[in-house]
């Protein structure tokens, strides 16, 4: 089982960056396909981004795309979202989920961290 911790939230001006990172503990987040997704008040929760075991391979919803940036770190087993250009509605809490490569499903997620831009 693998547990994630999410940091680097806060309220910024639009424009400004960011930067996201998930720590894993118990296992090694190099052994899963790691996600991140967000979910504003009153809206239905969306997947970001999305990174794969080598690191080479990623998605971004369109929204984001040329703004963030997934990456992995393999020797602190921690992967990051840097945000840049942010706009109001990037707004959300921002979750990163983790899943073994032969599951569908995102079965471990961290307990978010809050993103806030304003205009």
């Amino acid at each position: 089982q693998v547990q994630l911790a999410e940091s680097g939230g806060g309220s910024v001006q639009a424009g400004d960056s960011l930067r996201l990172s998930c720590a894993a503990s118990g296992r090694p987040l190099s052994m899963f396909v790691v996600a991140w997704f967000r979910q504003a008040p009153g809206k239905e929760r969306e997947k970001v981004a999305v990174i794969d075991l080598s690191g080479r391979n990623t998605y971004y919803v369109d929204s984001v795309k040329g703004r963030f940036t997934i990456s992995r770190d393999i020797y602190k087993s921690t992967v990051y979202l840097q945000l840049n250009s942010l706009k109001p509605e990037d707004t959300a809490v921002y979750f990163c989920a983790a899943r073994a490569p032969n599951n569908s499903d995102f079965g471990a997620w961290g307990q978010g961290t809050q993103v806030t831009v304003s205009s």
